[in-house]
C-alpha cells in the first residue's frame, strides 16, 4: 500500500488518481500513524503556504511519523510543498521550522523573471534517481511556486529548472525523492515520473 499523508493540506485526490495512473494499485489517504509507517511507500504532498503546512502537519502529529518512516527506510516521496518540507525552514515563514530531513533552507525566488514560477518548464537530470530512470533529460513538467529549495549539500540536487537562473527542482537520495513540479498536474510525462516510484517501491 502507498500512503498519501492526510494532514488537512494538498490536492490529495489529484496525487491519488496520479498514482493509480502510474499504476499503483492500493492507495490509501491517510494520517494514521501505524498505517504510514506500515507502508511500503509513503507520498507527501502539499500545496500553498510553507508555514501552514508545517504546522498542520505538526498539529495532526505527523511531523514525527514522516520523520520515523525515513529512518526505516520506507521510500518517501514529496511534491511540491512537500517537497520544500524535506528541509529546515523556509523565508516564506523564518520562524516555522521544517522536517530537516536535508539540511537547508527554502528560498524566494528573486530576479528579473515573473514570480511565482508557473506553467510547463525543462527540468535538467543532474544526477541520476532510479525513481526517474525512464524520464529523459530536458522533460517538460508543471511548475507553481514562488520558493525553491537552496540545499548545503549539492549532492542531493537531482534536477534543476532554468526561471532565471538554475533552480532546484527534485532532491533526493536513497529512498528519499523531493519534486518540486507537480507530476500528478503533468501529462504522460508525470505519470511515467510516478510510475518509476510505484514500480521500484512495488514489494
Amino acid at each position: 500500500m502507498i500512503a498519501i499523508v492526510d494532514y488537512g493540506v494538498g490536492n490529495l485526490a489529484n496525487v491519488e488518481r496520479g498514482l493509480q495512473r502510474a499504476g499503483a494499485t492500493e492507495v490509501r489517504v491517510t494520517r494514521s500513524e501505524g498505517e504510514i509507517l506500515s507502508a511500503r511507500a509513503v507520498v507527501l504532498p502539499g500545496v500553498g503556504h510553507f508555514g501552514h503546512c508545517a504546522r498542520e502537519l505538526r498539529r495532526f502529529g505527523l511531523d514525527a511519523t514522516v520523520r520515523s518512516a525515513k529512518e526505516l527506510g520506507i521510500p518517501l516521496l514529496g511534491l511540491c510543498v512537500g517537497m520544500q518540507l524535506f528541509f529546515q525552514g523556509s523565508d516564506e515563514d523564518p520562524e516555522t521550522p521544517g522536517l530537516g530531513i536535508y539540511p537547508g533552507r527554502v528560498r524566494r525566488l528573486r530576479g528579473p523573471v515573473r514570480v511565482p514560477h508557473t506553467g510547463w518548464n525543462r527540468l535538467r537530470v543532474v544526477r541520476p534517481h532510479p525513481w526517474l530512470a525512464d524520464v529523459p533529460d530536458s522533460a517538460y513538467f508543471y511548475f507553481v511556486h514562488g520558493f525553491a529549495a537552496d540545499p548545503q549539500d549539492q549532492n542531493t540536487v537531482v534536477g534543476t529548472v532554468e526561471h532565471g537562473g538554475s533552480v532546484t527542482a527534485a532532491v533526493g537520495g536513497q529512498n528519499v525523492l523531493g519534486l518540486q513540479f507537480h507530476p500528478e498536474k503533468s501529462g504522460a510525462m508525470g505519470v511515467r515520473a510516478l510510475a518509476g516510484f510505484v514500480r521500484a517501491t512495488a514489494g
